[in-house]
């Protein structure tokens, strides 16, 4: 009461002392700030409200950092209307003392104020977050994080909660509480422990508050600060996507029509979702094909549609058999391959547990931290990372679907005292068996995890004149094929690493060492002409088309001897495009007036069942008129168009003339999407050149085309119409 005698008054009506911010939530460090709003009705002079703050804080200010403003209800309603850091605090308001009914009514005020244009507000707040994320970085991979500050932060949450506050989406709070409690607990020992109002977590720092926290050491406990901020990032993306799709849809979160996808997949409001929860128990591979296709989409899992496999794998339901069937193999190996769309996606599955189903051994890795220098995220997010960069190198290798999978895995050994290539190497083989990888691919990878580091420290610490430099590589390297993986996996590796362990003088010495070791190699990576049995002899004799329709694992193999004529690759790839079929595998062959097909194909969803008559009156009709198929085809093009994409590489197509004495060879190393095999025929038919063998294989996402081709008079093409032929087709796959 001494205090309001300088207002001269006897009771506390109309005036009033509120703490906001933090200090409101009750979310005191020990270097907090203590932030006041001291409110009246306009009714005290500046002389007497100047003595009663004056008389009010004097006594804090030896001991605490103070803030505080004055102002009256409608200075207070203004300030906030103006100010974006005024909303937020308001939005925490609590009465300390005198007028309880003042305080109240600019609470009522403030949340008005905040729901008034919640999109407009909304946005304002993004932006804020955004630029003080460009400022302060992420959180969870940051050598010396600033615990308030940087993204997926404490001041995240204070945004979370400010949205949930917005009535405008649910935010599920109770999602981060462990990660909210987290990042108190390391913000408050470290005030204690560091005697400052500082939230970064220097080095010097991180130990002394791990033995005060109670931690084994400072890795496990930046590794549980790293776990916590991506907990808080991974709700708040969410969440900002339902303010989207709210605002999109002018307030209703309603679903709008689905529209199929994948077999049991549909994109709903932008986002994929598995369209029944029955599926997951009939349908093993449902989990892993929703995340493959939302990556290839670039869209985003629905938290529905995650909680729903959580929740069946918890029930011991959805689980993938072991081994893993090809199609689950491949799924993966697209979902790696998408590049920065892979990201949330594989946040996601972090996130919700659902990886550790799949990957045991992602345990071990997840959140590791690497406190040196070179490396700026945690082990997992560092091989995401690596994942990424290798998903743009895809078009340099012959076998994409290794050079993803070992980019994601290159790391796994990290975690103990051994060496973590020898470590990984003996890790990633039972990882590789039990995702279906033949027993050569696991030899390779194996290389490749044990040996990534081997090409950059060699091309930086070894003299490349040196035959015994060399050497030291031809030993451990067996051929091409896995020099060009190792070469890539080494520049995804570094780029992924950051400047400080990578730069385009490591590149180049790099690339110089790689091109020595392969000139002192010996092979070729060119895929073999396929060679036939007696029986596809004997019926190439008699150029009948003939077709032999068989179940397979992946939907359909299908074997077809037709009469040879210009265009018959790509008209039946057409005729099983139009049948809704996807080409996984193919191998053809002319012999003398006929071609010997062998294809693997899976069915579309909702694809119709197709039978080998079917088959035979499709191709029959294509015979007949070509552009029949032609046209069916586009109308497909038609409605694929309305799907997103992702950005991939362009395809690359290269000619060969040294590596076959009776053909050219002809490879188109592609992102596969409907129509490819059919565009690539056509391409070759315009060009008036014969196909005289074909290896068509889908690995994942990608696609890997070697055609032999002739002059339709026999024998090889010249350079000139070599380039000119693989011209046309780079114009056809634009």
């Amino acid at each position: 009461m001494a205090t309001y005698e300088h207002l001269v008054i006897t009771d506390t009506k109309g005036i009033a002392v509120a703490a906001v911010g933090g200090y409101g939530r009750g979310e005191l460090s020990p270097g907090s700030d203590l932030d006041f709003v001291i409110l009246h009705e306009g009714q005290f002079s500046e002389d007497k409200l100047s003595k009663f703050v004056s008389a009010l804080l004097y006594p804090l200010w030896d001991s605490y950092k103070v803030d505080h403003s004055v102002r009256t209800r409608l200075q207070t309603r203004n300030a906030a209307r103006d100010d974006l850091k005024v909303t937020l605090g308001l939005l925490d308001i609590r009465f300390i003392a005198g007028d309880s009914e003042l305080v109240e009514q600019v609470a009522k005020d403030s949340r008005e104020l905040w729901r008034e244009k919640p999109h407009a507000r909304l946005l304002e707040l993004k932006t804020s977050m955004e630029q003080r994320h460009n400022r302060a970085g992420e959180l969870a991979y940051l050598l010396e994080p600033d615990v308030k500050e940087s993204r997926g932060g404490l001041r995240d949450i204070n945004a979370l909660h400010a949205i949930a506050a917005s009535g405008l989406v649910a935010v599920p709070l109770d999602r981060i509480s462990k990660a909210q409690s987290t990042l108190d607990d390391a913000r408050e020992a470290l005030h204690i422990v560091s005697g400052r109002s500082k939230d970064q977590l220097l080095f010097q720092e991180q130990d002394k508050v791990a033995k005060y926290l109670g931690y084994a050491d400072a890795d496990v406990m930046m590794g549980e600060v790293a776990q916590a901020a991506r907990s808080v990032d991974y709700l708040l993306g969410y969440i900002w996507h339902s303010v989207e799709l709210s605002e999109s849809s002018g307030g209703s979160l309603r679903s709008s029509d689905a529209q199929s996808v994948a077999n049991n997949i549909s994109v709903t409001r932008n986002e994929i979702v598995i369209d029944d929860a029955a599926a997951l128990r009939t349908d093993p591979v449902i989990s892993i094909r929703a995340a493959a296709t939302a990556a290839q989409l670039g869209l985003r899992l629905s938290l529905e549609t995650c909680s729903m496999i959580t929740t069946a794998l918890a029930a011991g339901e959805s689980m993938l058999p072991t081994p893993w069937p090809r199609e689950a193999r491949e799924l993966l190996i697209s979902l790696i391959g998408a590049g920065e769309a892979m990201v949330p996606i594989f946040e996601s599955l972090d996130q919700e547990e659902i990886i550790f189903s799949w990957i045991p051994e992602w345990h071990s890795v997840r959140s590791l931290p690497q406190r040196n220098a070179l490396h700026r995220h945690t082990v997992d997010r560092h091989m995401v990372e690596t994942a990424v960069r290798a998903a743009k190198l895809t078009r340099k290798v012959h076998r994409p679907d290794l050079l993803l999978f070992a980019s994601l895995f290159h790391d796994i050994g990290k975690g103990s005292a051994e060496d973590h290539s020898e470590r990984g190497e003996r890790l990633i083989a039972p990882i590789a068996a039990r995702i279906g990888f033949s027993p050569e691919d696991i030899q390779t990878l194996q290389i490749l995890v044990r040996h990534h580091l081997l090409l950059s420290s060699t091309a930086t610490r070894r003299d490349l004149d040196d035959p015994a430099t060399i050497l030291s590589i031809t030993s451990v390297i067996p051929d091409l094929n896995t020099l060009e993986l190792l070469h890539a996996l080494s520049v995804a590796d570094g780029e992924a690493t950051g400047s400080a362990g990578w730069s385009d003088w490591k590149a180049a010495l790099v690339s110089d060492l790689v091109s020595r070791v392969r000139k002192a190699m010996s092979g070729s990576q060119i895929a073999q002409q396929p060679s036939l049995s007696q029986e596809q002899l004997h019926l190439a004799e008699s150029a009948h088309l003939t077709i032999e329709l068989l179940d397979h694992p992946s939907g359909y193999s299908i074997e077809i001897v037709a009469p040879d004529m210009p265009g018959l690759l790509s008209l039946i790839a057409g005729v099983l495009n139009i049948s809704r079929q996807d080409v996984k595998s193919a191998r053809t062959k002319t012999h003398g007036k006929s071609a010997v097909m062998y294809w693997i194909v899976s069915p579309q969803p909702h694809a119709p069942k197709i039978t080998a008559a079917g088959l035979r009156d499709e191709i029959e009709k294509g015979f007949n008129d070509s552009h029949l198929v032609e046209e069916k085809l586009l109308a497909r093009a038609r409605i694929y168009a309305s799907i997103p994409t992702i950005p991939v590489p362009a395809p690359d197509v290269v000619y060969f003339n040294d590596v076959a004495t009776d053909a050219t060879v002809i490879e188109v190393r592609s992102h596969d999407r409907p129509g490819l095999l059919f565009r690539i025929g056509a391409a070759i038919t315009q060009s008036k050149v014969d196909i005289r063998s074909a290896i068509v294989t889908t690995l994942g996402a990608e696609a890997i085309d070697t055609l032999y081709v002739t002059e339709l008079s026999g024998g090889p093409l010249t350079d000139e119409r070599a380039e000119e032929v693989t011209s046309r087709l780079r114009a056809a796959l634009a």
